[in-house]
């Protein structure tokens, strides 16, 4: 299954959507994307979190924004509370709000910048989670109008947040002939899936239907880098959230992800975040 486009249907009397989704089972992987700004919230959930080419751990009250046509997708481990459901609070609005908000409205500069941030994806820091939460939780009994005015009181308070980390790394969001942003989607829905295995350009330009170095360009266009580096920030990414979320032998974690030599994962791994996976670890217990 290549990453679906996602066609949103806004309501009557709306300019922008929102879901309240509640799934008792769990929060499966679906990656798609959409050509709106995504803003989600996840309650009583724990899991994975893919956005382009990030994958990290996220726990309750997770806040994340989405920008335009990056394929994204949760995929839940388990609940925080087990008699209640996993709860995703989203909310999307169009790209086009960007340019009338910064530009007519300039006590809201602010959020027109965090909009040109979070293309790319932003995770929200826990104590500018926390505020916005009820206001979120607020927002999806209120009247279409109001709404909306509270959806801008979240957006200026997330505007304010030091904290905010970007995800992925940079993704072209220039419009592309359909034909190859399905060549993209195929190849990227097949790394995302199975990053862990041996994958070959060769095989990869295959499920493209291009030759390598067709695929080559396309992928540099699309994500700014070549396959092979996409392809380790994916390992790399993946061997984080396992590093930070339990004990299992940093050697079994390498192999986990798709590295046959310890020394070489250790290497990308210290090119990537400028520390070893020990150290790693160890930074993220202490908090650090």
């Amino acid at each position: 299954m290549k990453p679906f486009l996602e066609r949103l249907a806004l309501p009557d009397g709306a300019s922008w959507a929102t879901l309240n989704r509640r799934l008792d089972g769990e929060i499966p992987f679906q990656w798609h994307h959409h050509p709106e700004f995504e803003l989600t919230m996840t309650l009583n959930s724990r899991g994975q979190r893919f956005i382009g080419d990030h994958i990290g751990n996220y726990d309750d009250g997770d806040l994340v924004l989405v920008g335009p046509n990056l394929p994204h997708s949760w995929c839940s481990a388990a609940k925080v509370e087990e008699t209640a459901p996993h709860v995703a609070l989203v909310m999307w609005f169009l790209p086009q709000w960007a340019a009338p908000i910064g530009g007519v409205f300039t006590e809201l500069r602010a959020v027109a910048a965090m909009l040109e941030r979070a293309r790319t994806g932003l995770k929200f820091s826990d104590t500018a989670a926390a505020e916005a939460r009820p206001l979120i939780e607020a927002l999806f009994g209120l009247p279409p109008d109001e709404r909306l005015i509270q959806l801008l009181r979240v957006l200026a308070l997330l505007s304010r947040d030091a904290g905010a980390e970007p995800l992925a790394s940079p993704l072209a969001v220039a419009a592309d002939q359909p034909a190859n942003r399905g060549r993209i989607d195929r190849v990227l829905d097949h790394v995302h899936r199975r990053y862990a295995e041996k994958l070959s350009l060769e095989a990869l330009a295959d499920i493209a239907a291009l030759s390598p170095s067709g695929l080559h360009r396309l992928f540099l266009r699309h994500t700014g880098q070549s396959v092979t580096g996409y392809l380790a920030r994916l390992r790399i990414g993946a061997a984080c959230a396992l590093l930070s979320g339990g004990d299992r032998p940093i050697a079994t974690i390498a192999a986990d992800v798709g590295y046959d030599s310890l020394a070489n994962f250790n290497r990308q791994f210290k090119a990537q975040r400028a520390v070893t996976p020990r150290q790693y670890r160890q930074r993220f217990r202490v908090g650090g």
